[in-house]
């Protein structure tokens, strides 16, 4: 039996730069979620409402018996806010066990111990959850504005309402990063991911839950902020350009996403590490 010599040999592969390497989690990520039918069902359920939004804009478009089903800026929110329920569902599916069956498996040694950045474990994982709500939110949403310039054969609309490209991409990203961001540092506070999962909900139920109750005491609205979702729909009917929905500075709503991405960083920078140290 020959034996071939073992001896060190330079690596003849393909050196790929540094900072690439998030890119291999996400695409690795996204392919084994994509192989679950189910979710697949899911996806197709999300794009339901873009089919009847896109049947309103042909109507309105075609047949002038139908024009009060003319689309206006305040279509493209209420399209954005009727999307926060799937927003929702994939945000439990896709982020729960993100980081939580990396800590399961012990497989958080693993990834930091190749040469990858902490920070690019963590973009991975966040671009893996990011795809599915982009998929659901910002691009069905610029679809219908396509949508309905090609079946009115006009820029009239996109003229009027010049807003609405970034008015669109704001409301969108801040439910993304909003929802991405908390749930990627509540996965990463366990090892379960159905415990995750309740605690997503949960905290979404109970933020609303007690916005009603300070509503149903006070009969005021100025303490919106509190509720995730009602910071949200604040924030997107300002960008839009309607009427607020609530007694909150706009403002107030804004800062408090940013708290809560700010804060859902810093129990990363905590949580994801190599080794953890028990004292």
């Amino acid at each position: 039996m020959p034996i071939h010599d073992q001896s060190y040999r330079h690596y003849a592969g393909q050196k790929e730069p540094l900072g690439k390497a998030w890119l291999v989690i996400v695409g690795d990520g996204v392919r084994t979620i994509v192989r679950k039918r189910a979710f697949i069902l899911l996806l197709l359920l999300a794009w339901a409402p873009f089919v009847v939004r896109a049947v309103q804009v042909y109507l309105a478009a075609n047949y002038p018996q139908m024009s009060m089903l003319a689309p206006t800026a305040d279509t493209y929110r209420e399209f954005l806010q009727q999307q926060g329920v799937f927003v929702f569902f994939i945000t439990i599916w896709v982020g729960a066990g993100l980081i939580a069956n990396d800590r399961r498996a012990n497989a958080l040694q693993i990834y930091l111990s190749k040469p990858l950045a902490r920070s690019e474990y963590i973009a991975g994982k966040l671009g893996v959850l990011m795809v599915f709500l982009v998929l659901v939110t910002w691009v069905p949403a610029l679809m219908l504005l396509l949508l309905q310039m090609l079946f009115a054969g006009s820029f009239v609309f996109i003229r009027k309402n010049v807003f609405l490209f970034p008015a669109i991409t704001i409301f969108a990203f801040a439910q993304v990063l909003a929802a991405s961001f908390a749930m990627l540092a509540l996965s990463s506070l366990s090892k379960s991911s159905r415990f995750v999962a309740i605690l997503y909900a949960g905290i979404v139920f109970f933020t609303q839950a007690l916005y009603a109750i300070v509503w149903g005491v006070t009969r005021s609205t100025s303490m919106s902020w509190i509720s995730f979702t009602a910071n949200l729909e604040q924030i997107g009917r300002v960008v839009f350009r309607s009427k607020p929905a609530y007694d909150t500075p706009w403002g107030i709503s804004v800062v408090a996403i940013i708290v809560l991405i700010g804060v859902s960083i810093l129990v990363l920078e905590r949580r994801v590490r190599g080794v953890e140290v028990v004292k």
